[in-house]
């Protein structure tokens, strides 16, 4: 069975800064002021690399006892790279991230549980395969 999210983005008065609403959420993105915004949030493309990390640190730590790993601290270092060349791909070319485990498990133990949080990402699994994007339609208000 599927489970629909939703969100909403609209672009505020100043600068590039657009709030994004989900079940209540506010999300404020922006571009630094050198690229036309306003600073005050991260831009969308960080936001992805945000995503990605706090998944993988949500599955970290919702299996780590299922998967009899334990570990006292969690966090993942993250980034990626986006060229600037007019031809090409506008998205990420690489992202490329760091698991940090405070543990007493042994390194095999915990690439082992590294390689189970990234096959139970589901941000992760949609960055590492093409997911079909739909426009459902144009609105003229």
């Amino acid at each position: 069975m599927l489970k629909t999210y939703k969100a909403t983005a609209t672009k505020c008065p100043e600068g590039l800064k657009v709030e994004s609403n989900v079940r209540g959420f506010k999300l404020i993105l922006d571009e630094p002021e050198e690229m036309g915004g306003t600073n005050t949030g991260m831009n969308p493309v960080e936001a992805v690399l945000c995503a990605l990390g706090s998944c993988q640190s949500i599955v970290a730590y919702s299996f780590a006892e299922a998967q009899n790993f334990s570990f006292d601290e969690f966090h993942v270092e993250l980034e990626g790279d986006i060229s600037d060349d007019a031809d090409a791909r506008k998205g990420f070319q690489e992202i490329r991230f760091t698991m940090h485990f405070k543990t007493k498990e042994s390194q095999e133990k915990a690439e082992a549980f590294a390689n189970f949080i990234e096959k139970n990402c589901p941000v992760g699994d949609t960055l590492a395969n093409k997911v079909k994007l739909v426009r459902t339609g144009v609105v003229r208000d």
